[in-house]
């Protein structure tokens, strides 16, 4: 299934893709697309069978916002230097492990939600990256496949960083990486069912319709059942937790100077084959 909430933000209702495209409305089955709903096997079997049934009304979402897919998330975890190709064009070495970096869930706004420069950046940067959404509590787990067991599905993040404040303000990298807006998400959370191989999805962004990152999971350095079953080493994963698996190559930091970092005015396209596409437009805070 395509789990999405539409509507103004803070007022975001429940809803379900139909084969059509046709956002249809759960309200009547669903309080939110959250953790509670995700870890709850017999609601999400309710919501297959309805969806399959034509019973579900359809919602106009023709001039509706489409918000983040996932309601009150508990955290998102985020996996730096993830890619070969990534970590080989900034220059760093390839990881021994997962390195970790924390967002802080308010940065999360929907897909096509305008993005904010901060004020006093020079060095806002992209990154598309595949999100992975908990569906069943993950703790010490053993092998991989109790790993890819807790995912309830997969949905777009753009993991906005900005570089100066990130690197270059002492500190951890959290400072470059919690900005406001920084998180865009969506605009679905397609289910686990949908995505049998996370290791074969394509990712790209374009910065004013211009191709900048073209890549693949496959070339993740740690994949995603890796991922989940090491973080469920150092702290345990929730229903409606995320994690953002690090981005491929073609950012700005890893580009030729001057780096052509964001400014306001900017637009940012980015996609993930299945999971659907997003577009920013860039203003200053």
């Amino acid at each position: 299934m395509k789990l999405l909430r539409v509507g103004p933000a803070g007022a975001e209702r429940p809803a379900v893709l139909d084969e059509s495209g046709t956002p249809r409305d759960l309200s009547g089955l669903a309080k939110d697309i959250d953790g509670a709903l995700l870890g709850d096997e017999a609601a999400l079997a309710g919501i297959r069978a309805a969806l399959a049934s034509g019973e579900l009304p359809a919602l106009d979402a023709a001039d509706s916002r489409i918000g983040p897919p996932l309601g009150r998330i508990g955290k998102i975890v985020c996996i730096g230097l993830n890619y070969h190709d990534h970590a080989t064009e900034t220059g760093a070495a390839i990881p021994q492990e997962p390195i970790l970096f924390m967002k802080a869930p308010d940065t999360v706004v929907g897909p096509d939600d305008t993005v904010l420069v901060p004020r006093g950046s020079e060095k806002t940067d992209w990154e598309v990256e595949l999100a992975v959404v908990i569906g069943r509590t993950a703790r010490y787990l053993e092998s991989d496949e109790e790993a890819l067991a807790s995912v309830a599905g997969y949905a777009i993040a753009h993991d906005v960083s900005e570089r100066a404040f990130q690197i270059e303000r002492g500190g951890q990298w959290d400072k470059g990486k919690n900005c406001e807006t920084f998180n865009p998400l969506g605009p679905w959370l397609v289910t686990a069912d949908e995505i049998p191989d996370p290791q074969a999805l394509a990712l790209r962004l374009w910065v004013n319709g211009e191709l900048k990152q073209d890549g693949t999971t496959a070339d993740q350095i740690f994949p995603v059942a890796q991922v989940v079953r090491y973080l469920s080493q150092f702290m345990p994963l929730y229903p409606g937790d995320v994690i953002n698996t690090g981005t491929p190559a073609g950012v700005a930091l890893g580009q030729p100077e001057p780096k052509p970092y964001l400014r306001a005015g900017d637009v940012v396209e980015l996609e993930i084959d299945g999971l659907g596409r997003q577009r920013q437009e860039f203003k200053d805070a």
